[in-house]
């Protein structure tokens, strides 16, 4: 069944709340209130009753707005949550807590305001013409911005929007449509456009990687709710890696399916950019630090050609490509010491593939942060033929790390040291460096308790190497252009 904002307004006599008052729900707020005015040009009519669940410091900002039919609540318990028809839920809310698990038991219907977008853009098809959608454990951020840039290159108005730092429903709908839509979604937004009704017309998946796990409950359940864009909403084409072992195993009986790192597709052949048995360009110079970001160009020159475009002729403009911050982002050196910002970077084999940058450069690497439960056996394991010149552990996880990677260290093959904070593991890694190197923020884990997220992280990372936050940490091209 779709969903539209106004099939929302209706359900159920019409009970609606807002869960969450990030920007996903402001947005939401926004666009139902949007909804408001359209039937009022009709006629009049009384605002549609809204509760917003918040936190207890949100709520002023809130009550500020001064939205006569809003009122605010600080407690989603059960029972609350369960006097709705539809709660409109922010993207980090699980599904999967409790109070959720009740209320749906009794009727309350959880939709994202990502599912209201891509409804209300289907075509009779079904289809959401020229959308073409991204996701994946590593790399969606920077394949969707890059996607945007190439079909902008081409002379194509591109909108880039979703979890790279937009929300769908705050894109302008007062200015002549995009031709394509580029979107990213994160393996909490994934679900949202399964249960939409919509279909995506191009989807893309990276890789997949143990993630979120805190959220989803398991890997299992991970791996099943990113796929969900794949195997539920059934986009025309699914573009997938062949090189991701899960990836190609999966069957898609309902989508034309497009691979990409394989050799008869688009694939990189050592730096060369191939097509099939054709190199058509070398990447060594290009702003794509890390094969695994070369690779990125593989997918978004698959969706191009997906969406019936020539991929060649627009390939070369990657050269031109502005770098997404916090993700291998070289701040500058320092008294010879250079530091870069990979804040972006929550798994270990995200780690992994940062490392692989500096190859035969001396490294001080800083992990750890947010606990969420993944392994690093497999990361230590790695140390065995990988290691930087130091490591040095910090936060929730930080000794768990430590631990994991102590007999490594005793065998001489790198530096251990452990901090409880980013400001004290700077510091020992300037120390081991002694004046020449690399410091590598690349933490393999969330930023959560000390940091809002990563980009706070990341800005935080710039200010103590003696950077200005504020201009590492924009990203162009947000909307439509």
């Amino acid at each position: 069944m779709r969903i539209s904002r106004l099939e929302a307004i209706a359900a159920g006599g019409g009970r609606v709340a807002i869960w969450g008052w990030g920007r996903e729900g402001r947005a939401a707020h926004a666009a139902l209130r949007s909804s408001d005015s359209a039937f009022a040009a009709a006629g009049p009519a009384p605002p549609l009753p809204l509760t917003v669940f918040c936190k207890a410091a949100e709520r002023e900002s809130v009550l500020a707005l001064g939205d006569p039919a809003l009122s605010v609540e600080v407690d989603a318990d059960a029972l609350r949550l369960s006097a709705f028809d539809v709660v409109i839920k922010s993207p980090g809310i699980s599904p999967n807590r409790a109070e959720a698990v009740a209320a749906r038991a009794v009727g309350t219907r959880f939709i994202g305001a990502t599912a209201i977008w891509f409804a209300e853009h289907a075509a009779a098809t079904g289809i959401v013409e020229h959308a073409v959608c991204v996701t994946g454990t590593k790399g969606k951020s920077t394949t969707t911005a890059l996607l945007a840039h190439l079909l902008r290159a081409g002379g194509h108005r591109t909108a880039l929007a979703g979890n790279i730092g937009m929300p769908l429903l705050e894109l302008p709908t007062h200015v002549p449509l995009p031709a394509y839509w580029a979107i990213e979604l994160s393996s909490y937004q994934t679900g949202d456009v399964a249960d939409s009704g919509a279909r995506p017309d191009v989807a893309v998946v990276t890789n997949l990687f143990p993630e979120h796990l805190d959220w989803h409950g398991s890997e299992a359940r991970y791996i099943e709710d990113k796929l969900r864009l794949v195997t539920d909403a059934r986009p025309r084409i699914a573009v997938l890696n062949a090189a991701d072992p899960r990836l190609a195993r999966l069957s898609l009986p309902g989508s034309e399916v497009r691979w990409y790192g394989h050799e008869a597709g688009w694939h990189l052949g050592g730096d060369m950019l191939m097509r099939g048995d054709d190199a058509v360009l070398d990447t060594t110079a290009l702003p794509l630090p890390g094969r695994h970001n070369r690779s990125n160009l593989c997918a978004v020159l698959t969706a191009i050609e997906a969406l019936g475009l020539d991929a060649r002729a627009l390939a070369p403009a990657a050269a031109t490509f502005q770098p997404l911050p916090h993700r291998l982002q070289s701040l500058g050196v320092r008294d010879g010491i250079e530091y870069v910002n990979d804040s972006i970077s929550t798994t270990p084999h995200a780690t992994l593939a940062a490392l692989e940058c500096f190859r035969g450069r001396r490294v001080a690497l800083l992990v750890g942060g947010h606990d969420r439960g993944i392994d690093w056996t497999a990361f230590a394991d790695a140390m065995r033929v990988q290691a930087p010149l130091a490591i040095v552990t910090m936060g929730q996880n930080g000794p768990g790390i430590a631990a994991c990677l102590s007999a490594q260290a005793k065998a001489g093959g790198f530096a251990l040291a452990q901090a409880d904070a980013l400001e004290e593991a700077m510091a020992e890694a300037v120390d081991r460096l002694d004046g020449e190197g690399v410091v590598l923020l690349s933490p393999g884990a969330p930023s959560f308790g000390p940091f809002v997220d990563y980009v706070d992280r990341g800005r935080r990372f710039a200010s103590l190497a003696g950077f200005d936050p504020d201009r590492i940490s924009s990203i162009q091209g947000l909307g439509i252009d």
